[in-house]
């Protein structure tokens, strides 16, 4: 191959900017010429094309968000969009397209190429962590870190006043991050939707610590589980304890990445331009431990990204 294309889409991740970065340069480094497209699958669509070389990508590997822009293409879910899109593509004597993204994302790469034949590589940027067939997708570290920072500066608070803080993260269908930071966090209650909970025992061990002299507290909450508001409301009506509430929201998604994110960045645009480039397609790089991997997209998107267990038992205990 000797142009390529590369795209950010859906949520934008901390890191995103260095995994362009990175697809621009090794892309360059084995003689192939690249082209971005702004707001991603509606870019291709709309032919926002732009083109990418080192200069261009230079100095943004420590910026949040995405220098590309992104966006959500109901027009791409339809097969005039996506037939459209194809025909943006060969237009511009693309050969293969790089998409950078979560799983709805890396889903409208998988019908680029089982529709059309186009070849195409996944980098899994989410800052939800929940796209199999990686330990890592870009951007979670920096969430999980925005979210600590939070928590141990309201943790101050929470002392100083003796009150019981609840303190929701993202996380609508899973508890990657609520989990993660709370952990780190040292939190007192770690409530996420793939596990289930009852708020009266929380309230009950809650008293149980007063007794013991314990006099504030912190409950994480991922968005999924259920609302900061409401945990709250019961604690007060339950316990007679002062509570208060904090929704982290999207500030976690912002900010400059984390060292982690960037080199994991960069080690994954890399190995996804070159293996684009190489001739493989219809896969997503990841890493495995410290090893750098690759699956069929048929596969990641087929199987589900679990909680680890001994993270959860881990919580339970450092909780008493």
């Amino acid at each position: 191959m000797k142009r390529i294309g590369v795209i950010t889409s859906g949520g934008d991740a901390p890191g995103m900017n260095a995994a362009i970065r990175a697809v621009v340069r090794a892309a360059i480094g084995r003689g192939a010429s690249v082209v971005g497209f702004t707001h991603g699958y509606e870019g291709i669509i709309d032919d926002e094309a732009m083109p990418l070389d080192s200069i261009s990508v230079g100095g943004i590997i420590s910026r949040g968000g995405t220098m590309l822009r992104s966006a959500r293409s109901k027009t791409f879910m339809t097969e005039d969009g996506r037939d459209r899109a194809v025909g943006v593509l060969r237009k511009h004597e693309l050969e293969g397209l790089v998409v950078i993204g979560g799983d709805g994302s890396l889903r409208g790469a998988l019908a680029l190429h089982d529709e059309f034949g186009f070849p195409v590589m996944g980098v899994p940027g989410s800052i939800d962590n929940d796209i199999s067939g990686t330990d890592f997708s870009i951007g979670f570290d920096t969430a999980v870190n925005a979210a600590l920072e939070a928590i141990d500066r309201v943790r101050d608070t929470a002392y100083s006043h003796e009150r019981i803080f609840v303190i929701e993260v993202m996380g609508r269908q899973n508890g990657f991050i609520a989990l993660e930071a709370g952990l780190a966090g040292g939190a007192e209650a770690i409530l996420i939707p793939e596990v289930p909970y009852s708020l009266m025992e929380i309230c009950t061990d809650m008293k149980r610590a007063a007794v013991r002299g314990k006099r504030s507290s912190i409950i994480i909450v991922a968005e999924g589980a259920a609302r900061a508001s409401d945990i709250k409301d019961f604690i007060e009506k339950n316990t007679g304890f002062e509570a208060r509430q904090l929704v982290l929201g999207h500030m976690q998604r912002g900010g400059s990445p984390t060292a982690f994110d960037r080199v994991l960045a960069l080690r994954l645009g890399a190995l996804a331009a070159n293996r684009l480039i190489s001739g493989y397609t219809a896969e997503m790089v990841g890493v495995d431990g410290v090893k750098l991997v690759s699956h069929p997209l048929s596969y990641v998107l087929s199987t589900e990204r679990a909680i680890d267990p001994e993270k959860l038992l881990l919580a339970g205990v450092m909780a008493q």
